[in-house]
């Protein structure tokens, strides 16, 4: 465990449950960069971040769909919005299809947040989602709500004919929302967060498919694929690098 960097994921309130799926900060305490590896999780991140060399900025990311090491300045502070892509549409109000792989800065008084308010977790909870309660619809479309409850109660393994046939929304259609939305098909992210679902289980030491892949080698080319290195490697995690296999560990 690295003691110099550190991080809080926690559960947001259930009323904004269906657009967000935490609320997180971790601090780099160290002299040095710390290295991590991004991987593909499904979730559109909102940062609030400071460092001792750069000032106070925000930054949207798109989904990931490939590992990429980045370096976390030294004595980093940062606050994180992780939203499910409902989200997208009815809170962000825009579409992120440009942002796959890449991220873009937003203006510095996004949600009027400020440089001081990363010192107080507690205090940057409360004030996102009050902000994120604000940005609710009066109504959101039934059948875009049931598409990613199965797709995530499912952990990706439905297939999108079966989606399509519960919501009442046409394949065709389907795709296209997510294609215009999100900038992938929806058989390509459901792939993500049946790579996602399979971390749980490597963070215990399982390093076989549980979930529905053709056979082993099918499983460990797609955990290389997502996070560049096989199953038992990625289980080591050496130095902490994968942060989001750090925090299933620590569940």
């Amino acid at each position: 465990m690295d003691a110099d960097f550190t991080y809080t994921f926690i559960e947001p309130d259930r009323e904004i449950a269906d657009f967000v799926e935490n609320l997180g900060t971790f601090q780099n305490l160290s002299d040095k960069a710390k290295e991590v590896v991004i991987i593909p999780d499904g979730r559109i991140d909102l940062f609030f971040s400071k460092s001792a060399s750069e000032s106070f900025h925000i930054t949207l990311l798109g989904l990931e769909t490939y590992p990429e090491q980045r370096d976390i300045a030294a004595h980093t502070t940062a606050f994180v919005v992780s939203f499910k892509p409902l989200a997208v549409e009815y809170i962000l109000q825009t579409s992120i299809a440009d942002l796959l792989n890449i991220g873009k800065e937003l203006s510095p008084d996004f949600w009027n947040f400020t440089a001081d308010d990363l010192n107080d977790f507690s205090y940057c909870c409360t004030k996102a989602m009050e902000k994120i309660k604000e940005l609710l619809p009066l109504k959101t479309d039934e059948r875009k709500r049931r598409l990613f409850e199965l797709v995530y109660a499912s952990k990706g393994e439905m297939s999108v004919q079966e989606l399509s046939e519960r919501t009442g929304w046409s394949s065709r259609q389907i795709n296209r929302y997510f294609t215009r939305q999100l900038g992938l098909s929806l058989k390509a992210y459901s792939t993500i967060l049946r790579f996602r679902a399979s971390l749980e289980h490597i963070a215990q030491g399982r390093l076989f498919p549980e979930l529905n892949y053709t056979d082993q080698n099918h499983f460990i080319k797609e955990v290389k694929k997502f996070s560049g290195v096989p199953p038992k490697e990625l289980s080591k995690n050496k130095n902490d690098r994968f942060v989001l296999l750090s925090v299933l560990k620590g569940k």
